[in-house]
């Protein structure tokens, strides 16, 4: 008799209790979205959101929202999402990078904790300036703060929970990656795409109902998705790799006789980072300049430079994608360390002298990272593109490609992976049949 995965799951305890908990997690994260700021009128709020969609504005706030799982429509504790920590985290790597003290401290015992607890240092900065941002939006709305409620009281509570809740979300993120499967960070954005999936496409039943929408145009734009889908697949699966060679060797007592074996360089090293990365640095100053537009001249005016449906924003979205996926890459697989440990460990690499080992290392990882960085940036445009062609609202556009399906596919081939590593681990088969499932972190 054939086993059954999903029986399989729910015999081995341990990976059921690591499900069922990250579970809960994701439903009191969802739970939330949706618990608005103290003070708050929800009913403006949600009208006001509602008009911006149907006159074809608010392109920036349905940015935002997208990325912070739908709770800033909401004003709700979560509004700022998870983007604060990812902003600062990237921060401290350029620092890492900049600097090489602080380089040399998260190598040192401890360091690792350091550099973390300075994120999180940085990452309450981040909060609180990005809530003066949300203070002064939410003044911008007739009738959003409630009447009666103070505004000196309204301005302190309004920056402490949304702070405490960024602050709530590193910790519910946390508590994933220990306790429950899979990455936490990676899991609350996911859990954040998936919930509006359903709203989507109810909205987009309705406006090819009601004749808004070509259905000729969905059944293409549906095709297209697919083949992105699978394209997107393959590319975070591809790898190069490059054959190592390890002479006979005494180890203490021990010889150890040659061997072969190889270093796998995926087609796209760095996974969906570059794109959550950019889209973390664009999101900061574009949430700052919305805020504050209307009372400042050239905030109003880069708020409309950077409008995620213009040119200018696709230009500098598409460079940040491809410079975070060169820098991530430098970081994570350095090939002066790559090489070092060849050497250390007796290897070469067949046709290529020791001393040259490093440079044929970064001569092979940059004709890798550079299509690998352009195909990702154009999966990061798809949304602009099936707005401009199809006519697609932004909130539908937004996820049939872009970030959430990077993030969608990327999150799924990782759960899967662990998943998978768990139940060969207790000796069933695994999810699939043929191969195995080679999942990223994001």
């Amino acid at each position: 008799m054939a086993s059954n995965a999903l029986l399989d799951i729910m015999r081995i305890k341990d990976l059921r209790d690591r499900i069922f908990f990250t579970l809960f997690i994701l439903i009191i994260y969802r739970i939330g979205t949706v618990v608005p700021i103290p003070g708050i009128n929800f009913t403006v709020i949600r009208d006001y959101f509602q008009q911006q969609q149907a006159g074809g504005g608010g392109q920036i706030e349905l940015f935002l929202d997208f990325f912070s799982g739908g709770a800033f429509s909401n004003f709700s504790v979560f509004m700022l999402g998870i983007m604060p920590y990812i902003s600062m985290s990237i921060i401290m790597q350029l620092v890492m990078v900049v600097f090489p003290r602080f380089k040399k401290m998260s190598e040192e015992d401890g360091g690792k904790k350091k550099i973390k607890r300075i994120t999180r240092y940085g990452t309450i900065v981040v909060c609180l300036v990005q809530a003066v941002a949300v203070i002064a939006y939410a003044d911008q709305i007739p009738q959003a703060i409630m009447k009666g409620f103070d505004k000196s009281l309204y301005i302190v509570v309004s920056m402490l929970t949304v702070t405490t809740g960024t602050l709530f979300l590193m910790w519910l993120g946390e508590q994933i990656s220990q306790r429950g499967i899979g990455n936490g960070i990676s899991l609350i954005i996911f859990a954040g795409i998936v919930a509006r999936l359903p709203s989507a496409v109810i909205q987009l039943f309705n406006m090819v109902n009601n004749g808004d929408i070509n259905p000729i145009f969905v059944m293409i734009a549906l095709s297209l998705f697919v083949v992105v889908i699978v394209l997107v697949i393959y590319e975070q699966r591809g790898q190069r790799k490059i054959p190592v060679n390890y002479a006979k060797r005494v180890v203490g007592r021990k010889m150890y006789g040659s061997q072969s074996t190889y270093i796998p360089f995926k087609i796209n090293p760095s996974g969906v980072i570059p794109v959550i990365f950019a889209s973390a640095i664009i999101q900061f100053p574009l949430q700052i300049a919305q805020m504050f537009g209307p009372g400042i001249r050239w905030m109003s005016d880069l708020a409309s430079f950077l409008n995620p449906s213009g040119v200018p924003y696709m230009v500098l979205y598409t460079l940040l994608i491809i410079f975070f996926a060169y820098f991530y890459t430098q970081v994570s697989l350095n090939p002066i360390e790559i090489s070092r440990q060849i050497r250390e460990n007796g290897g070469s690499i067949p046709g290529i002298r020791s001393e040259k080992t490093e440079e044929y290392l970064s001569r092979v990882l940059s004709r890798i990272i550079l299509p690998g960085a352009i195909f990702l940036a154009f999966i990061a445009l798809i949304p602009t593109i099936v707005q401009g062609v199809f006519k697609f609202p932004p909130s539908i556009a937004y996820l049939m490609g872009g970030t959430s399906l990077l993030i969608i596919v990327g999150v799924d081939l990782d759960l899967m992976s662990q998943i998978e590593g768990q139940l060969r681990m207790h000796h069933h088969d695994g999810l699939t049949k043929k191969g195995r499932i080679r999942g990223r972190n994001l």
